[in-house]
Parts: structure tokens; C-alpha cells; sequence
């Protein structure tokens, strides 16, 4: 906790603008309280688990940012996610066809203690987060979300990783049947990512499994997603069912699909253009086209934290 209080401090708060839902703190405290209702969970999700319903309501805090937070409507209803399809839209379109209950996600390979938990006993092993984090688009914009979620590293311990583990690879589902954009053969499904072992394992790595105060809805990534801050938006695998450790670094989906474009790493390296578009500024989503676009921060803002993993090693060729 004391880690993350540092993480949000690096977000003051003079230029905080709420969520709309959240102008009377006083009356959302009075409706809902600590504890969010199952109904209005299922408004979003439809699911049925029942510790995904004591998620903590967001309250916004003046100490916790100085960036002005992506309202809900604009996270939710501009998105990434081609198992739905390629427009921004279409997760918002099509995800409500995601059967997501009952959802299990294994932990397996080079680890001593491997698991296979319901999303209920996920929750219940360890406890959840909340975290501001800036969330980057490789195609030049950007997010400031208020997720809920646990730390990687402390699923990780759970299952004791050995000595042959370097890597962390994750699988998400493949089910065509309610996943539409899977019909396409345009990837290689289902979708799969991977991390460095130690940077599975630092503090900021996160498994989301909620945002805004509310269950993940089904167009982010629910019922369980990756999100590491300092990397862009498309290592954020959704849908997650594995997880396993490996030796061998794993081939994400986009690196088979495109590798000259899409890196293991995949740091945000405003130095490093992609080779269709500048990497060095972005826009905020929700703002005016006629804002002026924000510089991109060296490794999204989060140099100070995570810089030291990649000491050594050229940014240039390792993108």
C-alpha cells in the first residue's frame, strides 16, 4: 500500500476532473457505500461471482492525482480488443455476448505450486488494489484509468516459480462463438503476451478486475486483465484463462503478426518511433482534436520505477 500511495502521488490533484457519476461524493457514498450492490455489478458484467462484489467504490482523493482522469464512458466505449473487431466501437458493440461465468484461470509451468483458481478464489487469496494508472495506445493516445486490481507478484509467490522460469506468458480464451472478431484470421488465436520474469514481478504489474469502483466491464477485459503501466495498451492482454512460466521467451501475438512493428518489450520509448506514425506525443482521449498533444513521457511516466530493469540493454534495438 505504501508503494502504491507513492505510485499515486505522482498524479496532484489541481487538475482532477470527476467522473460525472461521482460529482455528489456525498449522495454515491449514501447510495452505495463500501460495498457495491450485485445488481448494479451486473448492470456491467452479468456475473455471478460473489467477491468480485465487494469491490472498493472509487473515491476520488486530492492527493491522488494531478492528471485529469478518463471519465468512464470514454474508457469503456473506446477500445482495443479484436476479438470483438477492429473498430474502437466494436468491444462496446459485441462484448455483451461474453459468457464469463463460470471463468477459471490457471497458473501452470515452471513453478513448484501450480494453481487453478475460480475468479472468487483469486480474489479471496489476495487481496485487491486500487491504482491510478496512465495507459498508453501505441497509435497515439491515452488513458488515465483508476483501476482495481492484485498485484502480479503476489499470485506469483503463491505458486513458488523455479529456477528455470524466465518468462511469464499469458493466454487468453479463444471462443469464436461469442468473441466475433476470432471468425477473422487476421491473428493467430488465441491472443497470448509475455513479460520478463522480474517484470511480472514488479509492484506496478497488476491483474485487473475492476475500474472506476466497478467490475471490469466485458469490452476492458473481463473478468481479468494484465496492466503494466509503462508499456503500451496491447501488452494488457484480456480475457486471461493461463498464465504460465517459462524458460524460453514466449512469441506474443503481435510480435508473430508483425514483428518488425510490435517488440517483445514494447516499453513506451517516445525515442522510437513506430514505423508508421511518431511515438514522441499523444492525445488524451476525451479531449478536444484542437488540444495541443501532450509529450510522451520516457516509459509512460514510470522511469523512476521501472528504468532500472532495462539498465544496460539498447532501447532501440529491444523495443
Amino acid at each position: 500500500l505504501e508503494f502504491t500511495m507513492t505510485t499515486f502521488k505522482k498524479i496532484p490533484s489541481s487538475e482532477i476532473t470527476p467522473e460525472h457519476i461521482y460529482n455528489d461524493r456525498r449522495n454515491f457514498i449514501k447510495n452505495l457505500g463500501l460495498i457495491l450492490s450485485s445488481t448494479a455489478l451486473s448492470t456491467f458484467t452479468n456475473t455471478g461471482f460473489t467477491a468480485l462484489n465487494t469491490l472498493p467504490s472509487f473515491i476520488q482523493s486530492k492527493d491522488l492525482s494531478n492528471e485529469k482522469l478518463t471519465s468512464f464512458k470514454d474508457i469503456t466505449s473506446y477500445n482495443n480488443y479484436y476479438e470483438f473487431g477492429t473498430s474502437k466501437s466494436d468491444p462496446q458493440d459485441h462484448a455483451h455476448l461474453l459468457k464469463i461465468d463460470p471463468w477459471s484461470i490457471s497458473i501452470e509451468g515452471s513453478v513448484a505450486k501450480p494453481l487453478k483458481l475460480d475468479i472468487d478464489e483469486l480474489i479471496k487469496l489476495i487481496p485487491i488494489e486500487e491504482r491510478i494508472y496512465r495507459l498508453r495506445c501505441v497509435e497515439g493516445w491515452s488513458m488515465v484509468i483508476p483501476w482495481i486490481g492484485i498485484p502480479l507478484n503476489s499470485l506469483l509467490k503463491k505458486v513458488t516459480p523455479t529456477g528455470n522460469a524466465k518468462y511469464v506468458e499469458f493466454v487468453s480464451l479463444k471462443r469464436p462463438s461469442e468473441m466475433i472478431g476470432q471468425k477473422d484470421d487476421m491473428l493467430d488465436w488465441p491472443y497470448t503476451e509475455g513479460l520478463r520474469l522480474d517484470e511480472a514481478m514488479h509492484p506496478l504489474t497488476i491483474l485487473a478486475v475492476g475500474l472506476y469502483g466497478k467490475v471490469l466491464p466485458k469490452q476492458n477485459g473481463a473478468p481479468i486483465r494484465l496492466v503494466v503501466p509503462w508499456k503500451y495498451g496491447f501488452k494488457s492482454i484480456k480475457a486471461i484463462t493461463k498464465i504460465r512460466l517459462v524458460e524460453k521467451m514466449p512469441i506474443s501475438t503481435w510480435m508473430k503478426a508483425n514483428p518488425k512493428e510490435y517488440g517483445f518489450y514494447s516499453n513506451v520509448n517516445p525515442e522510437v518511433d513506430h514505423p508508421r506514425w511518431t511515438q514522441a506525443t499523444e492525445r488524451r482521449i476525451g479531449e478536444s482534436l484542437l488540444s495541443p498533444r501532450l509529450k510522451t513521457q520516457m516509459f509512460n511516466g514510470y522511469k523512476e520505477e521501472v528504468a532500472h530493469l532495462y539498465q544496460g540493454m539498447d532501447l532501440n534495438k529491444n523495443f
